[in-house]
């Protein structure tokens, strides 16, 4: 079942949402050579903790695995997604690292992902970014009432092939809310005018994770890799579906002040 949310619900979403937003923004001045990802991690629920939030990733369980234990997901190079944060993961010049976010407050969640470039990165990897994240909002334009989940799929997907990307086999966004995953599950690939219709009310987590060299995973617990070790990247918004254009209820608030930070 997909939920339409109320005025509140949406204001309880946009609240949780806006703590990613500001969050990946404050990680642009800390993301650098020489950082471990633990300490991002450390960082960022630090973050979050001292705005109200609980970070939605912190022990999130599937089945056959252990709990997830880090704060954010941190996905290096050829990690596509989920990768846990270590204190011997140190980012290198020339890196790209993709964090993916999500926070709970008064009982709904907001997720989020940004992928960074860690000092200066090769033209291949500013070209994959920028694809990255024009297909995002590609599909972002596509979550409009009428259309149908399908039509989010085919536009972030023709656009990524006309590219000359690939999309990751069997990644996908989400519906969100209460839950850090509802229905319906929104694929990055897929034939427009197909699955449920779109409405007003709608909040999805909509997230393109694209590859240079080929759509096939590997899965590694939690962690999910490119199989011959290119780069992919990764970017995210919540959405609300409104009866206009869509709103982006995870773009840091205006009015914030975004001080740099140090570790």
């Amino acid at each position: 079942m997909i939920y339409l949310k109320t005025p509140s619900e949406v204001e309880k979403m946009r609240r949780s949402s806006q703590i990613i937003g500001s969050l990946l923004d404050s990680l642009e001045a800390i993301i650098k050579p020489g950082v471990n990802t633990l300490e991002l991690d450390e960082y960022a629920e630090q973050f979050i903790r001292s705005r109200g939030g609980i970070p939605s990733f912190k022990g999130y369980q599937i089945p056959g695995l252990k709990p997830f234990p880090g704060s954010i997901c941190a996905s290096v190079n050829e990690a596509i997604v989920h990768g846990i944060p270590r204190r011997d993961l140190i980012l290198q010049e020339g890196d790209i690292i993709g964090i993916d976010v999500g926070v709970l407050l008064d009982g709904y969640h907001g997720d989020a992902a940004r992928s960074y470039r860690v000092g200066k990165v090769s033209m291949a990897a500013e070209k994959l970014l920028s694809i990255t994240e024009k297909s995002l909002y590609i599909g972002i334009a596509a979550a409009i009432p009428g259309n149908r989940i399908g039509d989010i799929s085919h536009a972030i997907g023709s656009f990524i092939a006309a590219s000359g990307y690939f999309v990751a086999d069997g990644l996908t966004g989400h519906g969100i809310g209460k839950s850090l995953h509802e229905e319906p599950q929104i694929p990055n690939i897929g034939r427009a005018g197909r699955g449920p219709r779109i409405a007003a009310g709608m909040t999805f987590a909509i997230e393109p994770m694209v590859n240079i060299g080929t759509n096939h995973v590997v899965e590694q617990g939690w962690e999910f890799k490119v199989a011959d070790n290119t780069l992919s990247a990764h970017y995210e918004h919540t959405i609300l579906v409104t009866d206009g254009e869509p709103e982006i209820l995870s773009a840091a608030p205006k009015a914030a002040l975004h001080e740099e930070k140090h570790i």
